[in-house]
C-alpha cells in the first residue's frame, strides 16, 4: 500500500512513461524545472509496483504520457487522446475504483492544442493484456477512446492530487504488430509537444482555494424568458419561432434549440401565424407592428426591467425631451429602446460621447441606461452630462437592474481576494463583459469563458486562489462544471461570498400561465 502522500508543494509534479522509449521522447521537451519524468514499465503489474515510489507517491501532480490503441475508427496514428476518465475492468480483492475521473482534462485538451496537436477527449480503458479483434470492439462499444496497459493502475490511489492522463494513438487494431511500427514513431514523434502541453498543465496545478460570487447566474428576467419558451413549447409544440436569442448563452439558445424552438433575426423569417416569442432584450414598435401584419401569435418575454426602460423614453418623447440613452451600439436592448422615438433618441456609449452629443433644446433633456451597463461606467458619464446639462432629468428609478448591481458588487468584493477571476457568460452577453471589467477594476486577471472548456491554463500558472462568477444569462450548472475543472487542478477548498441576498420574481406573460 502507498505510503501517505506528503503536503504538497506548488509546481512540484511527476510525468509517468511506461516505456523507455516513451520517456525518451516526452523528456526531449523537459518536464519543466520542477518536475521529473520516471520510466514506469510496461503492465499492470509494473505500474503498481511504480505507483508507490517515493517520487510517484509524493508528487505534488501526477501525470501519465505515452502511447496507446485508438478505440474510436476516426482516430488516426498521431491523434492525442486526453483521458476524461481512467477505466479498468475490476479485478478480484482489488478494493481501489474502477473509473478514476480527471476533471481538468477539457483545459489539458486545449493545452495540447495549442501545441498544434489534434485532441480528443474522452475515456481511457486500461487492460493487463493486449486486445485485438472483437475484445478490442467491446471496449470500443463502451465509449472508451483509446486503451493502453498502465494507466489505471499508475494513477490508482493519487486521485487525491491533480493527475492527467494523454494517450498518443499509435494503432486502431492490434496493440503492437510488425506494420504498426511506422505507426509507432509517428506516435513517439508526437510526445515531446504533448510533454510541452503537460508543462501548463503542471503550472496551473497550484490553485487550492475557489471563492464563489453571490449572487451569481440566472436571474429572474433570464428564469422567465427561458420558461416562457419551453412552456409555449409544451402548450403549442414545436417549433416554436424566437426573433433573436432568447438570452445572450449559446448553450441555452443550443438546448431550447433541441427542443423544437426555432431563432431568427427578423419577423419576416416566421410563417405567418406562426407562434412567436420575443426575446428578453425587448423589441421596437416596428417590430410589433410587423409581427401584427404576418399575424404571428406573439409572446412577450422582454425582462419586465427592460419594458421599464421602453416606459420610460415613451414619456419623456411624449414630453419633448431629447433622450440620452446611455448603453452599447448594436445590442439588442438599445436598438429596441431607440425604436420607441428614433428621432428623439442620442446614443451615447462613453465619456467621448458624453461631451459631444447634441441635443435640440438643453433645457429639455433627459437620460436613460441600458440595464446591463457597469455602474462604475454610468457614474462617469452620467456626470459629464450634467455638467453639459444643468436641467438633465434623470428616469424615476436607477435603471441598471438590480441583478446586474448585485453581481457586480460581488465580483468586486471576491476579485479583491484573488488571483485570478473566472466569469462564466457567453461573448454577447453585455452583463457578463461588465462583470469582467469589474474584476479588472478591481486589480485582479479576469477571463471570460463559456464553459469549463474555455478556460486557458496559462491564466491560472501560480494562481492559489481563483474567483468564479456567472452572468445573469448563464446557466447554474456551467458554474458547477467550472468549479469541477477547478477541482482537477488542485482545489480542494470552496467557499462563497455572498455580497447580497437575491429573491425576484416575475409573473410570466398570461399566454403561458397554467
Amino acid at each position: 500500500m502507498s505510503a501517505p502522500a506528503r503536503q504538497r508543494t506548488d509546481g512540484d509534479w511527476v510525468l509517468c512513461a511506461p516505456m523507455r522509449m516513451e520517456a525518451a521522447a516526452l523528456r526531449r521537451a523537459g518536464p519543466g524545472p520542477a518536475g521529473t519524468v520516471v520510466h514506469t514499465g510496461a503492465g499492470r503489474r509494473r505500474s503498481e509496483r511504480a505507483a508507490g515510489l517515493p517520487a510517484v507517491d509524493r508528487a505534488g501532480a501526477l501525470a501519465v504520457a505515452g502511447v496507446g490503441g485508438g478505440l474510436d475508427e476516426t482516430l488516426r496514428p498521431g491523434d492525442v487522446v486526453v483521458a476524461t476518465e481512467v477505466r479498468a475492468a475490476p479485478w478480484a480483492g482489488d478494493p481501489r475504483p474502477a473509473t478514476i475521473a480527471l476533471p481538468s482534462a477539457a483545459m489539458l485538451g486545449d493545452a495540447l492544442r495549442r501545441q498544434g496537436l489534434t485532441v480528443r477527449t474522452g475515456p481511457v480503458v486500461s487492460t493487463e493484456r493486449l486486445v485485438r479483434g472483437e475484445a478490442r470492439a467491446r471496449l470500443a462499444a463502451t465509449g472508451a477512446l483509446a486503451v493502453d496497459l498502465e494507466s489505471a493502475w499508475l494513477l490508482a490511489g493519487h486521485a487525491d492530487r491533480p493527475i492527467a492522463c494523454v494517450r498518443v494513438v499509435a494503432d486502431t487494431g492490434a496493440l503492437v504488430q510488425p506494420s504498426t511500427l511506422g505507426q509507432l514513431r509517428t506516435a513517439l514523434a508526437t510526445l515531446p509537444a504533448v510533454a510541452a502541453g503537460l508543462q501548463e498543465w503542471a503550472a496551473a496545478t497550484t490553485v487550492r482555494r475557489v471563492v464563489l460570487a453571490a449572487p451569481r447566474s440566472f436571474c429572474a428576467g433570464v428564469e422567465r424568458a427561458i420558461l416562457v419558451v419551453e412552456r409555449a413549447l409544451e402548450m403549442h409544440g414545436p417549433p416554436v419561432y424566437v426573433r433573436k436569442q432568447i438570452v445572450h448563452n449559446t448553450h441555452v439558445v443550443a438546448d431550447l434549440s433541441r427542443r423544437g424552438a426555432v431563432f431568427v433575426d427578423d419577423v419576416e423569417e416566421i410563417p405567418p401565424g406562426a407562434v412567436t416569442v420575443f426575446s428578453a432584450h425587448g423589441v421596437s414598435p416596428a417590430v410589433r407592428s410587423s409581427a401584427a401584419a404576418r399575424q404571428l401569435a406573439t409572446i412577450d418575454a422582454t425582462c419586465p426591467l427592460v419594458t421599464k426602460v421602453h416606459s420610460e423614453a415613451r414619456r419623456f418623447a411624449e414630453h419633448d425631451h431629447t433622450i440620452l440613452l446611455i448603453g452599447h451600439a448594436g445590442h439588442e436592448e438599445t436598438d429596441g429602446v431607440i425604436g420607441e422615438a428614433p428621432d428623439r433618441i442620442r446614443l451615447v456609449q462613453d465619456v467621448r460621447d458624453a461631451e459631444q452629443v447634441q441635443v435640440d433644446d438643453p433645457l429639455r433633456v433627459s437620460y436613460l441606461v441600458q440595464t446591463t451597463l457597469a455602474a462604475d461606467d454610468l457614474t462617469d458619464i452620467v456626470a459629464v452630462l450634467r455638467r453639459r446639462f444643468p436641467s438633465l432629468a434623470a428616469p424615476p428609478s436607477d435603471d441598471i437592474c438590480y441583478a446586474t448591481t448585485n453581481r457586480q458588487s460581488a465580483v468586486s468584493e471576491v476579485a479583491r481576494a484573488c488571483d485570478a477571476m473566472i466569469v462564466v457568460g457567453s461573448t454577447n452577453s453585455s452583463n457578463s463583459l461588465r462583470l469582467v471589467e469589474v474584476a479588472e477594476r478591481a486589480g485582479t486577471p479576469a477571463y471570460l469563458v463559456d464553459g469549463a472548456g474555455g478556460i486557458d491554463l496559462r491564466w491560472l500558472a501560480g494562481a492559489r486562489t481563483v474567483g468564479v462568477s456567472a452572468g445573469a444569462s448563464a446557466p447554474p450548472v456551467l458554474v458547477d462544471e467550472v468549479v469541477g475543472a477547478l477541482s482537477g487542478l488542485g482545489a480542494r477548498t470552496v467557499r462563497e461570498h455572498t455580497a447580497v441576498e437575491e429573491d425576484v420574481r416575475f409573473t410570466l406573460p398570461k399566454e403561458v400561465r397554467q
